[in-house]
């Protein structure tokens, strides 16, 4: 078994779990703020991270990024046990696997910008800044860890598929312990993209509604101690899939989500009724809420749980799988003996081209403990990944 030891989360709802917990389960509350910081003239939701970051004068220029800083105020929420874990197993036998799709890229955006009025680079840039193995090379130097430390990049799976590779380490008896999640920042770059799909949405976003119009964008880090002490919540099974449909739109059978679904429930050993909540990709969408919406109604049937919290968020992007993770890791530790479930914010105009599925609404609750939590992760070219987590007493 592989558990979930311990979780550092930083998002919109806040920058430490017990706020967090509280704006989640408690207060069903949005942490999106309209704002045009990286659309200048075009305000939009976003789901800023406004947390107080550590200072990275003591790293190499090319190791100097927002995202870092993310990661690094990520890190010392769960520095002392990681440091434990690295007492005991030794630094060889401590991984790092982490999720993200901006790097730096805000850095860059700001030297562009520099270079347009002054011909010249920024002193405090530096190219490297924006390589996507930063994340992990950055956790594993202030931790000494010497184990294998790299970084996945398939958009709005990364940190989802971190996990299963973190897992995978593990199991293999390569890594003793392993640090696992996401990290990934607002910039420019990534609101531009999406606008250029028009999938941006200009209201706050409105999973499975009959009138959603597309995703709000946010930023986030969660990242998780991953070994095999036990632990209240286990990563039970995870299952990955490729639609090779096409390079931005899903599938619209849910055929590839399907699969990592079924995988990931066989993986963990349990029927789709043994689920009690599903954590939706539920990006706002049109394809993809109707692809996913699908793919559930045909597995788990219309009963099981179900929300999205982009709407709290903003959606993350490579930190997406790992933030949605976390809540449910939150949803699963003892303090929640109602099964206090996170909320899916909408405005409720059901789209009736769509199965009807059992929405978790603000204060929605099971009336016992979570014992089986699944969170679905889908990305660009048909990238799919499904996690599993168990609670273990």
């Amino acid at each position: 078994m592989l558990y979930l030891n311990d979780c550092a989360l930083l998002c919109a709802l806040g920058d430490e779990r017990a706020t967090i917990r509280r704006r989640l389960l408690a207060d069903g509350a949005s942490g999106l703020v309209v704002s045009d910081a990286c659309s200048p003239g075009r305000p939009l939701p976003l789901g800023r991270a406004d947390a107080a970051l550590p200072s990275l004068d003591h790293l190499p220029l090319p190791m100097r990024s927002r995202n870092n800083a993310l990661a690094l105020a990520a890190l010392a929420q769960i520095r002392p046990a990681v440091d434990a874990a690295v007492a005991r197993y030794g630094a060889a036998r401590v991984g790092v696997v982490i999720g993200t799709s901006t790097s730096g890229v805000g850095e860059t955006e700001a030297a562009i910008a520099f270079h347009q009025s002054t011909g010249a680079l920024p002193d405090g840039f530096h190219y490297g800044q924006q390589e996507m193995s930063s994340p992990a090379d950055v956790i594993a130097r202030e931790l000494g860890a010497g184990g294998p430390a790299y970084v996945h990049s398939s958009a709005c799976s990364s940190s989802a598929k971190a996990l299963a590779s973190a897992a995978r380490l593990i199991r293999m008896g390569l890594c003793d312990a392993v640090v696992t999640g996401g990290v990934d920042t607002l910039c420019g770059f990534t609101v531009a993209g999406f606008s250029a799909l028009e999938s941006v949405s200009a209201a706050h976003c409105n999973p499975l509604g009959a009138g959603r119009n597309g995703i709000n964008l946010g930023e986030g880090a969660a990242l998780f101690l991953m070994s095999r002490e036990p632990a209240a919540v286990a990563l039970c099974g995870w299952g990955e899939s490729s639609d090779g449909h096409h390079m931005s739109a899903p599938d619209p059978a849910g055929g590839g989500a399907r699969i990592a679904m079924s995988e990931a429930l066989q993986r963990a050993g349990i029927g789709a009724g043994d689920i009690d909540y599903i954590n939706l990709h539920g990006t706002a969408t049109v394809q993809n809420d109707a692809m996913e919406s699908r793919a559930v109604a045909a597995l788990f049937g219309a009963q099981v749980a179900v929300s999205s919290t982009k709407p709290v968020t903003g959606h993350t992007l490579g930190a997406a799988g790992a933030v949605e993770a976390a809540f449910c890791w939150l949803a699963m530790q003892d303090d929640n003996p109602e099964g206090l479930l996170p909320p899916h914010l909408w405005d409720g105009q059901q789209d009736p081209a769509l199965p009807v599925l059992n929405v978790a609404l603000p204060g929605a609750r099971l009336g016992r403990p979570i014992r089986y939590a699944l969170s679905n992760s889908f990305a660009f070219g048909g990238s799919n990944a499904t996690l599993v987590f168990g609670r273990t007493r």
